[in-house]
């Protein structure tokens, strides 16, 4: 056998677009544009509340309007715009459970799209899930504090896209 011989890893530094403007003269340095982002999030939270009701009461107006079926020919557009804006102020504001069930309402929103079904009972078990989170008891949990509803969304989720 052979003499194996060790060898150290070449780095090589890479240049990005990103990296030049970073260092471009007369941007933000790197503390003061964190804490502006900071204050930014902070704003968001302040009316988040708010924001929220407004939100999941869209969704549901939308969804008795789809119960109806009087639904708007947009109503699949409007829906998966409102519940792709909770996922992301869900993970903007630090609640993953709002995040997961969001987002757990895009993937069911979305095979509605592709099969052209409504899956009506899959998007009301969505946005009553919604609701519950919306409640201060709920709305800081982690997806893994409350195993039976997020195992529960999973498989409301799995039988919509099969």
């Amino acid at each position: 056998m052979g003499k194996t011989t060790k060898r150290e890893a070449r780095i090589f530094p890479v240049e990005t677009r990103f990296h030049k403007l970073v260092r471009r003269p007369g941007g933000l340095p790197r503390e003061q544009a964190i804490e502006r982002a900071q204050a930014q999030v902070e704003e968001v939270k302040v009316g988040f509340d708010e924001w929220l009701e407004a939100e999941l009461q869209e969704l549901a107006s939308l969804l008795k309007t789809l119960q109806s079926g009087k639904a708007e020919p947009d109503w699949l557009d409007t829906a998966k715009l409102h519940s792709h804006q909770l996922r992301d102020v869900g993970t903007t504001v630090g609640s993953e459970l709002l995040t997961f069930v969001a987002e757990s309402l895009c993937e069911v929103l979305e095979s509605s799209a592709a099969d052209g079904q409504r899956n009506v009972e899959s998007i009301a078990c969505h946005i009553d899930s919604l609701m519950l989170i919306q409640k201060r008891s709920y709305l800081h949990l982690k997806p893994e504090q409350v195993p039976e509803l997020t195992d529960g969304l999973r498989r409301v989720a799995k039988r919509a896209n099969s």
